[in-house]
């Protein structure tokens, strides 16, 4: 796989936690912990995309 396409596969994961954490922030009955995990996965995705992208 290039790396191009790894990014690419890398933003789209980023962007489905994105659905996910604001999808699940929505409810009433939410957890913070779930939360916290997905924006630190997030978090992870990022930085490896920006690590690739410019290293």
């Amino acid at each position: 796989m290039s790396v191009d396409a790894h990014i690419t596969e890398l933003r789209k994961k980023h962007e489905a936690l994105s659905a996910q954490v604001e999808k699940l922030q929505q409810t009433l009955s939410s957890d913070d912990l779930e939360i916290a995990s997905l924006k630190k996965e997030k978090l992870r995705l990022k930085e490896e995309i920006e690590r690739l992208a410019h290293g």
